[in-house]
Order: C-alpha cells, then structure tokens, then sequence
C-alpha cells in the first residue's frame, strides 16, 4: 500500500470530522450545499431524482457511519502520537483495522455506483464522481481558510 494515497485518505477524514464535530445544523448545512451542488450538476429528471436521492443518502449514511464509528478511533491513536510508541504486533492490528475500514469504504461507494446503473446513465454517474470531488475539494479549501 502506498503510503500518499493512505495519509490523503487520513487528512480528509480529520478534515470531514473536524468539520462535521462542530454540531449537526454545520453538517445539516454542509449536507444542503452538497445536495443543491449535485442537483444543479448531474441535471436529472423528476423521475431520476425520485429514485436517486433515497439510495444516495443512504450510501451517505453508510460513509458517516464507517467514517465516524470506525476511522475515529484509528484516527485518535495518530492524533495523540500513539503511533510512534506500537509495537509491530499493534502496528499489524492498527493496520488490519485501517484496511478494513478503508475496504468497507470502499466497498460502499461500489455498491453505489452498481445501484445507481439502474437509476442514472454511466455518464451521469462520472459527473456524480466529478461534482463530489470538487465539493470536498471547495470545503477543505474553505476550512483551511478558516483556520489560518
């Protein structure tokens, strides 16, 4: 496993709950933005987005889930610099449970993308890849900002 895809994936896992932890209206209003975002973007019908919307906030719930439930401990042992202190044999845990969240996610965004095959075309679900990835890309600028 490369170790840059690993610490992009940690970054904006902290960056996600650092900005989520502040309380649910923040991640109610986050959430209304993305959905206002990926409206205008993927263009779709009444019918595409009466199918679309359940089965996308239900992958959505499924991301926070895995992301908070399981990334969060993992991410507080890098936080507090209990990496440095592992032994190889907690490394290897430590390592097992990262990759098991990382696939559960992973896994997930697949189970989306089939899902989606029967609601929206193969080119709107690029567009959907597209438009998440430049929201994600628009909050974590937005958040550094904030920080500096």
């Amino acid at each position: 496993m490369k170790m840059k895809p690993l610490f992009l994936l940690l970054l904006v896992l902290i960056t996600m709950g650092a900005t989520a932890q502040g309380s649910d209206a923040k991640r109610d209003k986050i959430k209304a933005l993305k959905t206002s975002l990926l409206t205008t973007k993927l263009e779709l019908t009444s019918t595409e987005a009466e199918k679309f919307w359940p089965v996308y906030n239900a992958f959505e719930e499924k991301q926070y889930d895995i992301r908070h439930k399981k990334m969060h401990s993992l991410i507080d042992k890098l936080k507090d610099g209990s990496a440095e202190k592992m032994n190889e044999k907690e490394a290897a845990v430590f390592l097992s449970q990262l990759q098991s969240a990382e696939d559960d996610l992973y896994q997930n965004r697949k189970k989306l993308v089939t899902n989606l095959k029967n609601i929206i075309s193969p080119i709107k679900i690029i567009k959907l890849k597209k438009a998440e990835e430049d929201f994600n890309r628009t909050l974590l600028k937005e958040y550094r900002g904030k920080k500096e």
